[in-house]
């Protein structure tokens, strides 16, 4: 259900690594619950982050949410497609609906991550309650 290259927060944040940088959205899961989302805000590039640090939010008809980093770096890339489809990311979380890059920090921060299977497991155990 969840893409297995990606790893995983508890607060429904996805990190996609390739060498260097790390790709942060938000989860399906988030979305859908969010529900329609009209509005992001994010960071400026350059920005430095810091693991589980706002890095912007999410607004949609029912909530603003804020959205936290995972991993610490400097930001490379916004997503600035969303600033006029935001939109995208209830269409394609996963894909256009990123919403920034980083440059990491200490790539190895990414290892407390949960897995595609403990993230179903974590929203599936969450939804039980």
């Amino acid at each position: 259900m969840y893409p297995v290259e990606l790893q995983y927060t508890k607060d429904h944040e996805w990190l996609r690594v390739d060498e260097s940088t790390g790709t942060i959205g938000i989860t399906d899961h988030a979305q859908k619950e969010l529900g329609d989302i009209v509005y992001v805000e994010l960071p400026k590039d350059g920005e430095r982050m810091t693991a589980k640090e706002t890095l912007g939010s999410v607004e949609s008809v029912k909530a603003v949410s804020d959205v936290y980093s995972p991993v610490s770096g400097q930001v490379v890339a916004v997503n600035s497609k969303l600033q006029d489809k935001p939109e995208l990311i209830n269409t394609d979380p996963y894909g256009e609906g990123w919403l920034v890059r980083l440059r990491l920090t200490d790539p190895r921060e990414a290892e407390g991550l949960m897995s595609s299977e403990e993230y179903e497991a974590y929203v599936q155990g969450k939804a039980a309650h």
